[in-house]
């Protein structure tokens, strides 16, 4: 796992690429290199830059190093990510001059080969930017569902800007003024990954499954990846059987593809039916001598902590899991850390308590871990797929997620109407969908990326493999979800955890919330929150925020009404953000 940066243009100078390399150091400690060339005489006075920040889990050897050039030259890469099936696709290209064992040479052989064709037959995670020295292009890429991030700025003058972080481009000056259609998303809808937009202006996320083509000053997008024209309208009417053995078979080999690194790898548990397939499945395809650790996260609070659970998907193994704690004292100073790393808004005390994972993992000396992100989506495990409106931020909240009130009427009216995407005939793959594709998945990667590379650690999703999604989301409701009230979610792949983990896990329901956010925020925490939420009002009084009415919505929630802390996050994270900001500008809002 890595950080890349790149510029290519007209009018910049090397010491801002060494400035947004710099800004990355985090993602890859191991090694730090820069390439800077002229395009040519047909392009006086324009210059292609690439930086690379290494964190070494496959060749770990000089070998590995980037910016790294194809066989003859032609190509050259900074990429970000892992390509599982890389020993796969190295085989296909047998007759490529191999000079080591790097998946990054690979993704160069393939891209000589097959050009972008090449992005269709890669399984993994990837953002990357090629510079091809005879088209004088430079090409960007995004995996499908966006697990490694990439964003970028381009200048009036053609001047293109692009890195693994927001915080690298603001290095260099760029994107410094807050978003206010953004910002009103977030704050009216609760929206925080819309297209390629980002909470900050002139700043733009290339999105997932895209690539974004540089030629002459221009930039074109293009989208390589369309879920649900890969899946399809129809859905799957093999028999359950047939389908499940070839999921389960997916899923043996996404597990096998993850554990293909030159380091020890470890696993994030929490007590669900998620994380007991997934310690089943690293029990029986990893190898045999191979040592696992097992990490879970606790706030000492025994209605949240999913400790007892995980020790018992743990006994059978006579592992312990490594215990990482976090308790109200540790959230603000850990907050502005995390939120330091995010650069936009994160997903509250749940992230927080991640992050303290890693850096335990960090502490230990494990640099690759996984974890059982992707199952909710896949096979309809939200409480909210059974509504009929389907539409909450929060799982488990029965209140409104949002306070959109509490938002002047011009500000607000910035925010978009949100709708169902229509991809499909039926109510239940369009909610996947949009969780897949708009909401749940994309904000979830965003988190997990920062607070894993904040830490200096790769983190891997095996039920991410798109071949497992594809298939998921081709299989009718009734092998999702039992259509009585409160009936049970995943059920088929309910019934394929029941050969591999014991009974009481596979049937055991999903558990909404794992720390007590809400409790803490109306208690230990409240002083802090509400020197947040002042922070932001006081950023906001100009144009963005009703001051009276919000402070008057908190009031409730500190009172003890209502069971949705998310409005208060909110403006906590804008706090955080905007208050930071107006503390930088000595006292301009920027807005």
């Amino acid at each position: 796992m890595c950080g890349i940066s790149g510029i290519i243009g007209r009018g910049w100078e090397g010491s801002q690429l060494e400035r947004m390399v710099d800004a990355l150091r985090h993602r890859g400690p191991d090694a730090r290199s820069i390439f800077i060339s002229a395009l040519g005489v047909e392009s006086p006075g324009q210059m292609v830059g690439l930086g690379h920040n290494r964190l070494s889990i496959i060749d770990t050897t000089p070998g590995g190093l980037q910016p790294m050039t194809c066989a003859d030259g032609r190509l050259r890469i900074v990429f970000n990510g892992e390509i599982y099936n890389h020993p796969e696709l190295r085989a296909a290209l047998s007759d490529y001059p191999f000079r080591g064992r790097t998946d990054t040479e690979v993704i160069l052989a393939a891209w000589r080969r097959w050009g972008d064709a090449a992005l269709h037959r890669l399984i993994g995670m990837f953002a990357f930017l090629i510079w091809d020295r005879q088209t004088g292009r430079l090409i960007a890429a995004r995996d499908r569902f966006g697990v490694k991030p990439l964003y970028y700025h381009l200048r009036a003058d053609g001047t293109l800007f692009a890195a693994s972080e927001i915080k690298a481009l603001q290095r260099v000056g760029l994107g410094a003024t807050p978003a206010p259609r953004t910002w009103a998303n977030y704050l009216a809808n609760g929206t925080m990954e819309s297209g390629g937009e980002t909470f900050w202006e002139e700043i733009h996320a290339l999105p997932a499954g895209h690539t974004l083509t540089w030629a002459g000053g221009r930039i074109e997008i293009s989208k390589w990846y369309d879920l649900a024209a890969q899946t399809g309208s129809a859905e799957d009417s093999r028999p359950e059987g047939e389908v499940a053995a070839e999921y389960e078979a997916l899923l043996r080999e996404s597990v096998r593809f993850r554990f293909r690194s030159d380091l020890p790898v470890a696993i994030n548990l929490s007590g669900g039916l998620d994380s007991s397939l997934l310690l089943a499945l690293v029990d029986q395809e990893a190898a045999p001598d191979a040592a696992i650790e097992a990490f879970t996260f606790v706030t000492g609070d025994p209605n949240y902590d999913e400790l007892p659970w995980v020790e018992g998907m743990l006994a059978s193994s006579r592992r312990r899991p490594i215990v990482c704690g976090l308790s109200a004292a540790d959230v603000p100073a850990l907050a502005h850390a995390v939120q330091s790393a995010a650069d936009e808004p994160f997903g509250g005390l749940p992230t927080i308590a991640y992050a303290r994972l890693f850096a335990e993992a960090q502490r230990r000396g494990v640099r690759v871990l996984l974890d059982g992100q992707g199952m909710d989506e896949q096979w309809a495990g939200y409480d909210y797929y059974r509504n009929e409106k389907g539409q909450p931020v929060i799982q488990g909240s029965r209140d409104p997620a949002t306070f959109a009130a509490g938002l002047l009427p011009e500000f607000r009216a910035l925010a978009n109407d949100t709708a169902l995407p229509d991809c499909y005939p039926d109510r239940l793959r369009n909610l996947q969908y949009r969780d897949i594709t708009q909401t749940k998945l994309p904000r979830a990667l965003r988190f997990n990326d920062r607070i894993s590379m904040r830490a200096s650690t790769e983190l891997r999703e095996p039920f991410l493999d798109h071949r497992l999604v594809e298939l998921a989301l081709r299989q009718p409701a009734e092998r999702k979800i039992e259509p009585r009230p409160g009936g049970q979610t995943k059920i088929l792949l309910r019934q394929i955890a029941a050969r591999l983990v014991p009974a009481n896990l596979a049937l055991a329901p999903k558990r909404a919330v794992q720390t007590p956010q809400r409790e803490w925020l109306r208690g230990p925490l409240r002083n802090w929150a509400t020197e947040m939420v002042e922070a932001a009002l006081d950023f906001g009084s100009g144009g963005w925020f009703d001051g009276p009415a919000i402070r008057r919505q908190c009031q409730k929630f500190f009172d003890g009404e209502g069971d949705n802390s998310f409005f208060l996050w909110q403006m906590i994270s804008a706090g955080m953000i905007l208050g930071q900001k107006r503390s930088a500008s000595h006292g301009k809002t920027g807005h």
